[in-house]
This record gives C-alpha cells, sequence and structure tokens, in this order.
C-alpha cells in the first residue's frame, strides 16, 4: 500500500477545507443545522469516508502531521477555564448550586451505565466511560481529548477516537430531539403556569449580552488573550508533567491542569483588578482551536474500526438516552423547583447532558418561544454548561478510572 505524507502546511490546508465543507453543507441541508451538528463533524465524517475508499480501492493511504493536533486542543480548554468567571455564580442563585449538584449526579450515573453494559457485553470498560460523561455531558472536545489519553500507555485503546466521535456525534442528535418534548410533557403534566408572554426576544441568552457590548477586537487585545491562552498552555503543561514526574499514583490529563490555571488565572486577574478578560475574544480563539482540532481528529479516524464496536456502542448510547429523558423528568425538574423554569432547566440539560451547550440553548429557545421566557434557565445553563461541566466532570472521569 502506497502511503502519501502531509507536511504541517498541507496538513492545515486540509483542516481547514474540512471546516470549509462542514460549513457549506450545514448550510444547504436543513437537519444538519437543525440539531447543531458542529461543521468539523459534518466535513471531518465525509473527508474521513473518502480516505477510507481511497484506501480500499486506490491502495493508498494518507498520514499527517500530528503536531497541531495537541496545542489546539489544550488552547480549547485554557479558553474555557479563562471563561470561568466565579463572579456570575451570584446571578444564578440558590438554584444554580443545586442544578450543579443534579448535574454532577448525572456525570456519575453516565459513566456507571456505560461501564456496567460495555462490562456486560464483554468488552473494554473503557467503551463505557467514552459513551459516559465524557461525551454526553462533555461532547466532541471532551471526548477527543480523552480518546488522546485511552489511545496512549497505559490503556492503548486503539479505537478510542473512534468510539468518542461517534457517541458525541449521537448524543449531540437525540439531545436536540428530547429536549423540547421532555419540557412540554412536564409542562402539560404538572398544568405549570408559564409566563405566556411569546412576544419576548430569547436569541441572546441574558448572560451573554454583556459579552456582546462593544467593545472591538483590535491587535494589542487579540494579543493579551493570546498571552492569556500561551500562559495556560505553559503552566498547564508544566504542571503536568511535573506531577507525572512525582509517580504519586494520581494523575489528569494535561488539558484538566491547562483548565484549572485559566480559572485561577482569570480570578485572580479579576481580584486583584490587573486585567479583565475580554470573554468575547477568548472564546473565539478557543471555538476556532476546538473546530480545527475536531477537524483533525474526525477526519483521521478509522471507520472500520468503529463498524467492529457498533453494537456495544449502540447498547450503551441507547441506555444512556433513557436514562436522560428519565433523569430530566424525575430529578432535574423535581429538585429545581417543579415550575416552569425548572421545565426549561430539563429541557436544557437533555441538551448538554447529551452533548453540547449550544444544543441546551436551542432546546430552551424553542420551549421559550412557545410558553414565554425563562430569565433563570437562560442564566444557569450557560453557567454550568460552558465551564462548570467541565472542571466536575474531569473529576468524576478520574474517579471511576481510579477503580480500574
Amino acid at each position: 500500500m502506497q502511503t502519501i505524507s502531509f507536511d504541517f502546511y498541507s496538513t492545515l490546508v486540509v483542516m481547514v477545507l474540512v471546516l470549509l465543507l462542514g460549513a457549506f453543507l450545514n448550510s444547504r441541508i436543513k437537519v444538519l443545522s437543525k440539531y447543531n451538528i458542529p461543521e468539523a463533524v459534518v466535513g471531518g465524517i465525509i473527508a474521513a469516508s473518502l480516505f477510507l475508499l481511497l484506501r480500499v480501492f486506490g491502495d493508498i493511504k494518507l498520514s499527517f502531521d500530528g503536531s497541531l493536533k495537541d496545542p489546539l486542543m489544550l488552547a480549547f480548554f485554557s479558553s474555557i477555564g479563562l471563561l470561568a468567571d466565579f463572579s456570575s455564580l451570584k446571578k444564578g442563585g440558590k438554584k444554580l448550586f443545586i442544578f450543579l449538584v443534579v448535574i454532577s449526579v448525572l456525570l456519575v450515573l453516565q459513566n456507571a451505565v456505560g461501564i456496567g453494559i460495555a462490562t456486560a457485553l464483554g468488552e473494554n470498560h473503557l467503551i463505557g466511560l467514552l459513551a459516559g460523561s465524557i461525551t454526553m455531558s462533555g461532547g466532541h472536545g471532551t471526548g477527543a481529548a480523552w480518546a488522546s489519553v485511552f489511545g496512549a500507555e497505559p490503556y492503548s485503546f486503539a479505537g478510542a477516537l473512534e468510539v468518542a466521535m461517534a457517541a458525541a456525534t449521537f448524543g449531540l442528535v437525540i439531545g436536540g430531539i428530547i429536549g423540547g418534548p421532555v419540557a412540554t410533557y412536564l409542562i402539560k403534566k404538572h398544568n405549570l403556569k408559564t409566563p405566556g408572554d411569546k412576544t419576548e426576544s430569547v436569541h441572546i441568552p441574558i448572560t451573554e449580552i454583556e459579552a456582546y457590548k462593544e467593545r472591538k477586537i483590535t491587535q494589542n487585545s487579540f494579543i493579551e488573550s493570546l498571552a492569556l491562552l500561551a500562559i495556560c498552555l505553559l503552566v498547564g503543561v508544566y504542571v503536568a508533567d511535573f506531577i507525572k514526574r512525582l509517580e504519586l499514583g494520581f494523575t489528569l490529563p494535561t488539558f484538566v491542569y491547562c483548565l484549572f490555571t485559566g480559572v485561577i488565572l482569570r480570578n485572580s486577574l479579576s481580584a486583584l483588578k490587573i486585567h479583565e478578560v475580554f470573554d468575547r475574544e477568548v472564546g473565539l480563539l478557543g471555538n476556532v482551536s476546538l473546530a480545527l482540532f475536531l477537524a483533525f481528529a474526525l477526519m483521521s479516524i478509522d471507520l472500520v474500526q468503529l463498524a467492529n464496536l457498533a453494537l456495544p456502542i449502540f447498547s450503551v448510547l441507547f441506555v444512556q438516552s433513557v436514562l436522560m429523558v428519565f433523569f430530566a423528568i424525575f430529578v432535574t425538574f423535581r429538585f429545581c423547583g417543579k415550575d416552569y423554569d425548572a421545565a426549561v432547566l430539563s429541557a436544557g440539560h437533555c441538551g448538554f447532558g447529551m452533548g453540547a451547550t449550544p444544543t441546551a440553548m436551542v432546546n430552551m429557545q424553542a420551549v421559550c418561544k412557545n410558553y414565554g421566557m425563562s430569565h433563570t434557565a437562560f442564566i444557569i445553563v450557560p453557567l454550568c454548561g460552558a465551564f462548570f461541566i467541565d472542571i466536575v466532570n474531569a473529576i468524576v472521569i478520574n474517579g471511576f478510572l481510579s477503580l480500574f
């Protein structure tokens, strides 16, 4: 078999072309935009399929330069940390902390269910974790990050990336499907009092309004934001290597240290009144990093290996979907107040509990367009889904790994 190797520059070109292909298809195929399938996922899966056909029928294998992969992943998680403003906690009030506890419980259940089913089927327990909270509540970015960990020593799970991407994509679609019906069921079953004002705009959450106030992205501001990300990468990688050398028997993936560095840096600068992090700019850098990272990860997956794991993956994901529905109805709704806000929160939880915060926002927007605005839900869900879930999820995942 002939192998064609792509260097750094040609690999970067392919990654960008994958994103452009995904953006083009998303703009033309309504079902893709309806369920908020990321452009990197659409373009990456198609690219992986084309590369597979080239290998099967043309006897040609493509090899890409992976030097950008880890820095892009770490930059994304660093941006999540830099956006974690602890002063925002007071906006959510008591219900925010209740919701945090609720979603943390689901993380544990998702992993327990995933590992339990994978073990019962005689499969690697890592399949259960990857199809558990890693991708269900973590999404594509967290899935690909942990897949890199599981693909290396001491786990050496060759199909980790394929499982993670399949599970994350499935969760993204299902999360967008079940959210609205769950909220509607709760509203009708409990005859909830709704605001009834359907004319109020719900397109921009309250928590994002300040982020979109007029503040120009300039050369200096861009360099400042880039410097913050660079510090997070430098410190995070150094701390991860240092702890690994100590051989304490307990460690976290490097991206977790970068995320925590971002959290500490952001809130320290704010408390000392040294620098105000430009959220919109940092978010933009993080989103671009994630898109490029996912483009590389998805165009590199082995679809043949994924097909061999289809049965155990689907079995786990089917049960995860049922768990999410029942958890949203009987736990999220009840503990968050059993009112209209709780119903909207349940719809949002279905969104990011199965894959991504944008899906959660779309779910809540759909409910609010029919029944009226829930300001509480639009404050709490972005705060929890954007960064707090990643911090708690990392701790939960590492706890389960310590059991094996």
